[in-house]
Formats: C-alpha cells, sequence, structure tokens
C-alpha cells in the first residue's frame, strides 16, 4: 500500500446502503475490500478497485479472515465501515433467545471485533477511521423492533465508546444512521402492504425533503466522515433521514 492510498472494508457493500456506500467510496478514489457472503454483481466483480471476500460475520473467526486479506491484498486498510446487519420484527412475547442473539452477534458482536482485528492496520495510517452504520431506530422504534432498535442503540453507543478509546492513536469513530433508504428490502416492505400506494405516500409525506434516502445519500455522509475534511470529527452520529426524525407527526 502507497503512503497516499485509500483502502476501504466494507462488510455487507455489495448490496443496498452498502452497495451505495461501495460505489461513493470508489468515486473518492478508494480501493475497496466488500466482506460479505453473497458473491458481487456484474458491475463491482468487474471494477478492478473491488475485491470480494466471501464472509459470514456470525463466525467470530471471520474478523481475522478479513483483517488479513485487507493486509495481503492492499497492505492494510485506513477505512473500516461496519455496514452489514439484520433486521426481523417480533413482538416480545414470542421473540425467542436465538433470534436475539443472531441480532445482536451480527449487529454489535462483529462490528466490535471486526475493528479490534483491523486496529493494527488503523493504527499504522494516516487518517483512519471508522464508520459504524446504526439507524434512526437507535434513537426511536417501530412496533415489533425490540431487538433491532437495541442492537443499532448499542452501536450508536459503541461509537462514541471507540471514539474516546481510539483517539489517542489518531483512530476517529463515527456513526452513520440511515432513516428509509430506498433498497430492494425496503420496495418489498412497501408492496407487502394492503394499500402499497398509499403507505407510500403516508411515508413520503414523513420526510420534510419529500422524498426517502437513496443508497448514495448514505454513502456521501460515509465519504465525508471518512475524508481529511472531518478530521477533527470523532465520536459523532450523524442521522441522514431526510428531515423524518425532526418532525413530530400531527394526529390528523
Amino acid at each position: 500500500m502507497k503512503a497516499d492510498e485509500k483502502v476501504a472494508v466494507v462488510t455487507g457493500g455489495g448490496r443496498g446502503i452498502g452497495r451505495g456506500i461501495t460505489l461513493k467510496l470508489l468515486d473518492a478514489g478508494y480501493k475497496v475490500l466488500v466482506a460479505q457472503r453473497k458473491a458481487l454483481d456484474h458491475e463491482l466483480a468487474h471494477n478492478f478497485n473491488v475485491t470480494w471476500l466471501e464472509a459470514d460475520l456470525s463466525d467470530l473467526g471471520s474478523t481475522e479472515t478479513i483483517a488479513e486479506a485487507a493486509q495481503d491484498y492492499f497492505g492494510g486498510a485506513n477505512l473500516l465501515v461496519n455496514n452489514a446487519g439484520m433486521m426481523f420484527e417480533q413482538s416480545l412475547e414470542h421473540m425467542t433467545e436465538a433470534e436475539w442473539e443472531r441480532m445482536a452477534i451480527i449487529n454489535v458482536r462483529a462490528p466490535v471485533f471486526l475493528t479490534k482485528s483491523l486496529l493494527p492496520q488503523l493504527k499504522a495510517k494516516r487518517n483512519a477511521s471508522v464508520v459504524n452504520i446504526g439507524s434512526i431506530e437507535g434513537v426511536a422504534a417501530n412496533p415489533e423492533h425490540i431487538a433491532y432498535s437495541t442492537t443499532k442503540a448499542g452501536v450508536h453507543g459503541m461509537t462514541r465508546a471507540m471514539a474516546v478509546d481510539l483517539g489517542q492513536y489518531r483512530v476517529r469513530c463515527n456513526a452513520v444512521a440511515p432513516g428509509w433508504i430506498d433498497t430492494e428490502l425496503s420496495e418489498k416492505y412497501i408492496a407487502s402492504q394492503t394499500n402499497p400506494t398509499k403507505a407510500r405516500s403516508k411515508l413520503l409525506a414523513q420526510h420534510p425533503l419529500g422524498r426517502t434516502g437513496k443508497p448514495e445519500d448514505i454513502g456521501n455522509a460515509v465519504a465525508f466522515l471518512a475524508s481529511e475534511q472531518a478530521e477533527f470529527i470523532t465520536g459523532q452520529v450523524l442521522v441522514v433521514d431526510g428531515g423524518r426524525t425532526a418532525k413530530l407527526p400531527l394526529p390528523f
């Protein structure tokens, strides 16, 4: 890795929000190691600046494997984006311990220990940082999202704690909290509603900007937080939601 070369590890960087992050980091001049279970699509797979590593983040050993790949392929990373996550809807009455544990492993344990595994590389690089992907559900909650909201609030707290501890190494740590982002999964959720057209209209009405987000919106935020323009920003959670959480809903 050359002194001025920028290398990012992005978990789940090949689809949805993660893909938007990868594309914006490529625009910013990064080489990107995408760690996820599924192979990349044709566009990313044929980009010489993108490398895919098959990884299951529920396996604790995967964190060392990812770190070793970043070192072997690129000589180390100066940016880690902990994007991969999972979500399910389940009431407290019906939620099982196995469901809770799997979400906690993917959403919280994996980012913590992947950061630990990559820390020697980050410490050795200039303008190194970690960007965690949280959620507006780390601040508020939708129905039957006890596990998801808990883990995302944990990501926000983890981000602040990491910033405190890693600052001595000049490694910054911030988070992005996305609102509603248009992805394949969110589109399927809208389509599953009784009246998808009405559901979409009500969703848009919750956003002062009059639109929902795109994966690239989150990618832009990540690229900024990783840039030299943000070199004095650490321990922050940047909400990117089109103003949704700033708006108080009227009861009529």
